[in-house]
């Protein structure tokens, strides 16, 4: 407690104005989700901020009954999900099967997750079914997974960017 006392008084001392706090309203949620369903991708970017000294970003994903999904790892972003609606079998860790190096100037490399690695399974890892409420935080370099969607599938994503490499939205 003494140290977080600490550190707020050097940053109040220290002149430094403080970040403004961002809005992602429940809305704009819902009508990304719409927009996913309307036309899917692999994820859909609703905004990402400066946080000072670290980008934060927030999309959506919503993944249909039964769709494959590749594997991936995130070089440098750790992504938080939270389930908003269905059921997966998400598997962490382990060893990535068929890895390959994404492009740099890949649209989710830029947009999306930052620099990593795709593939097409994991061996080993730790297997868990995730349900509506249900949060799991993914640190960057963990391969991560979905190798059964259950129940069509929608979730947040919240990315941790401190490398800074996903573009401001």
């Amino acid at each position: 407690m003494l140290k977080i006392l600490a550190i707020w008084l050097a940053f109040a001392q220290s002149g430094a104005k403080p970040i403004p706090a961002t809005d992602v309203k429940a809305d704009e949620i819902e009508a990304t989700v719409k927009l996913e369903i309307a036309k899917p991708t692999t994820d859909m970017p609703i905004r990402t901020m400066d946080a000072g000294g670290y980008n934060v970003g927030v999309g959506v994903v919503h993944r249909l009954k039964g769709a494959k999904s590749r594997v991936a790892l995130h070089d440098k972003v750790t992504e938080v999900y939270q389930v908003l609606e269905g059921s997966g079998t998400l598997v962490t860790g382990g060893t990535m099967v068929n890895p390959q190096r994404r492009t740099d100037g890949a649209e989710e490399v830029t947009q999306i997750n930052g620099p990593g690695v795709s593939g097409t399974a994991i061996e080993g890892g730790v297997r868990r079914r995730i349900t509506k409420g249900d949060m799991v935080i993914i640190p960057a370099g963990t391969p991560h997974w979905f190798s059964e969607i259950q129940e069509t599938l929608t979730y947040t994503v919240v990315r941790v960017d401190p490398g800074k490499v996903i573009a401001l939205k």
